[in-house]
């Protein structure tokens, strides 16, 4: 093995240290880290994402990768990878916070929580930091299950709870930040259906229970009277939200953070609309449906 792992400060994820990427990295030790992955849930590469072939080799360790849908959200030259920049255009809302204008606050959430494939991993590598705010935390919400009590957990067992899109925080129900709009997101944003997530989800390659709640998206408990179902998701995003739980890093150029999106919620913290910031990003395939969609007819009676 090509490498060295020391846990980041809190409790929530590793370092790898020592892994050159810049050249190939051997079969063990690509199985090292997925099987790393698969158990610390989010791992940390200090200064080694010097290229976007860098970023490619650590992914590819993980999984298969999956092209983004929309081309116009690709890096040129490399469609498995995601550009994310302000640099040249804003591709989503800003909004006032602390009276700063802010762009690329996105609350805690799941990626694609909104679908019945949500995707297995990512992979994000810091190009350009912006000089204020940009912080990037995660939460281990296999974490998070482990440590509701016995009464909880058996509470929540078999219960689902609804997600919908939310391409910017107007929708948000709970933990919403707040915040003036100034301005949204781009026009012809495609559209999906609300679905139904087990609240408990079995991970499928681990078998840890995960605290299956994406604050983002999370709308209601299916099938439970408003009131109850608003208490229990504040109960529960409460106690997922501890700080024991998360893991923030404040990002230097070159830093590359892969992380399990099955087993964790992430945010991104935003920085000033006016300062640049440029990531890369892969994606893991996922290939595991969870949940189902929301038919039409349920939707009008629920």
């Amino acid at each position: 093995m090509d490498f060295t792992v020391c846990p980041l400060s809190g409790g929530v994820g590793v370092e790898v240290l020592g892994l050159d990427p810049d050249n190939a990295i051997s079969e063990a030790s690509a199985r090292a880290l997925r099987d790393l992955w698969l158990d610390a849930g989010v791992i940390l590469f200090r200064g080694i994402g010097t290229s976007p072939e860098a970023l490619l080799n650590i992914s590819r360790c993980l999984g298969d990768l999956e092209p983004h849908p929309i081309e116009h959200f690709r890096l040129p030259g490399y469609p498995e990878l995601i550009l994310l920049s302000n640099e040249k255009t804003l591709t989503g809302p800003v909004y006032e916070f602390d009276g700063v204008a802010t762009y690329g606050r996105i609350p805690w959430h799941t990626d694609l929580a909104f679908t019945t494939t949500p995707n297995a991993g990512a992979v994000l590598r810091m190009v350009r930091n912006s000089e204020h705010g940009g912080q990037t935390g995660w939460i281990d919400t296999a974490l998070a299950y482990d440590a509701l009590d016995a009464a909880t957990q058996k509470h929540i067992e078999g219960l689902e709870a609804r997600y919908i899109f939310c391409p910017d925080l107007s929708a948000m129900r709970f933990n919403t930040p707040g915040g003036k709009l100034l301005k949204s997101s781009i026009k012809g944003l495609p559209t999906f259906p609300p679905v139904a997530h087990p609240l408990v989800w079995v991970h499928p390659e681990t078998g840890r229970r995960i605290l299956n709640i994406s604050t983002l998206n999370i709308q209601c408990i299916e099938g439970m009277p408003q009131a109850e179902s608003d208490a229990l998701i504040e109960k529960l995003v409460a106690h997922t939200l501890q700080p024991r739980f998360q893991y923030i890093h404040l990002w230097e150029n070159n830093d590359v953070v892969a992380w399990d999106n099955r087993r964790t919620m992430h945010m991104a913290f935003g920085h000033p609309v006016d300062e640049t910031r440029i990531v890369q990003r892969s994606t893991i395939r996922g290939t595991v449906k969870m949940g189902r969609v929301i038919e039409t007819c349920e939707e009008q009676t629920a």
